[in-house]
């Protein structure tokens, strides 16, 4: 008897928890059923975009020697370092 009432507690449990995660995942309103593009983010560099800037920039190499000093003497590193090059070399 006793496990009888273990069980049915146990389930009594589950079911309620289902229950409140069933809530959850309702669906979005009808609406927004047709999502925006992702828009690109200045946060990551594709390797790709990489290769794009890099071919752009070897027509100029002296423009980007100094966009790379500048970059020096800033102390970036990483995306920022690339995002000033791309904003320096586009600059007159």
């Amino acid at each position: 008897m006793l496990r009888i009432f273990i069980c049915l507690v146990a389930l009594l449990v589950v079911l309620t928890s289902l229950d409140g995660a069933s809530a959850q995942t309702t669906t979005a309103p009808a609406a927004s059923s047709a999502p925006a593009a992702p828009k690109p983010s200045r946060v990551k560099l594709t390797v790709e975009k990489l290769k794009e800037m890099k071919a752009k920039w070897a027509t100029n190499r002296p423009k980007l020697r100094a966009c790379r000093k500048e970059v020096k003497q800033k102390g970036l590193a990483g995306d920022d370092r690339w995002f000033y090059i791309a904003d320096c070399m586009e600059r007159t």
